[in-house]
């Protein structure tokens, strides 16, 4: 049997049309989005399908639609016998990779997720945060400048994504402040990022609070296979050190080019996107070239993969 890493996609991966071709063509897909939409109160299905673009985006809908089409996946795979010796999700995506875990039922998961994007959405006042992805600069590099901001500023590592590609977040002076001096200090190119907030930043704090009590409202579960956190890129499996990490995830650095340079060197066959987008894909191959991988967000994707899973060795 193949061995298969799963990591699944976060927030900005978010499309309109999304997880629709798995509603149309799978009984059990359309019967999990529409309990879903019972337990968000809110016609979530008709947003992933039919926008706008604008509304699905906003953090408490993008959140729990990108979950849930990772969900209807993972059911198809599971029905397929498809099962991953390792899990690891991108921001929000840890929550998909929780599921894929059993360490969350879906329709919790979604409920969950839909609470830490509404509270994520009013931690900080609106227009008053920013992200920015740096490129070409050196982890190491961006620190020594973040450190010489003044303490008001308060921009922070939000996203060690791949070699050449982290991002920063922060209050939107410190951002424009601290994107001036990276590029002094070398970086290639500093991009200004379309969020509504300064998500894995200290600012985040606040939300992280009021986020630990939702989620000692939702069930935990131990994971059957190890989950790697965002904020150690190491692997958990132990219900109250997940539920402690997650809520660290909210102001912690997301460390996902340390969970893929250990899942490139794992004994595994392939790393499988399970969700919308192929973000994750790309940051694979900059970690190794060289690494199986596939994503699945279409039926023909699925298919594509489970020709690939069911080939002889």
């Amino acid at each position: 049997m193949k061995r298969v890493a799963f990591v699944f996609p976060g927030q900005g991966s978010q499309e309109v049309g999304m997880g629709k071709a798995f509603y149309d063509s799978y009984d059990e897909v359309k019967q999990l989005l529409d309990q879903a939409d019972t337990a968000l109160g809110t016609s979530i299905t008709s947003l992933m399908f039919d926008g706008p673009q604008d509304e699905l985006t906003k953090t408490e809908n993008a959140q729990p639609a990108l979950l849930l089409t990772s969900a209807a996946v993972l059911q198809l795979l599971e029905k397929e016998g498809v099962k991953p010796v390792m899990t690891a999700g991108h921001s929000l995506g840890e929550y998909s990779a929780l599921v894929a875990a059993g360490a969350l039922e879906p329709l919790e998961a979604a409920r969950l997720v839909q609470r830490r994007g509404q509270l994520m959405e009013h931690a900080y006042p609106t227009g008053k945060g920013a992200m920015a992805a740096v490129l070409g600069l050196e982890q190491a590099d961006i620190q020594h400048v973040l450190d010489q901001l003044d303490e008001q500023e308060a921009v922070d590592l939000a996203n060690i994504n791949c070699p050449g590609q982290i991002v920063i977040s922060g209050t939107k002076a410190g951002v424009e402040i601290a994107s001036e001096k990276l590029k002094e200090a070398g970086a290639k190119r500093v991009l200004p990022l379309n969020v509504s907030g300064p998500f894995h930043s200290r600012l985040m704090k606040p939300a992280s609070e009021e986020f630990s009590a939702a989620l000692k409202e939702t069930d935990v579960n131990d994971a059957d296979v190890p989950v790697y956190a965002n904020v150690t890129a190491e692997p958990v499996q132990a219900a109250a050190e997940i539920e402690q990490l997650l809520v660290e995830q909210l102001y912690s650095p997301v460390r996902f080019q340390q969970i893929l340079e250990q899942f490139v060197e794992a004994d595994i066959d392939a790393i499988v996107e399970v969700g919308h987008g192929k973000v994750l894909t790309g940051l694979v191959k900059k970690v190794k070239r060289r690494m199986t991988t596939f994503n699945i967000q279409d039926p023909e994707s699925l298919e594509k993969f489970m020709t690939w899973y069911k080939e002889e060795s």
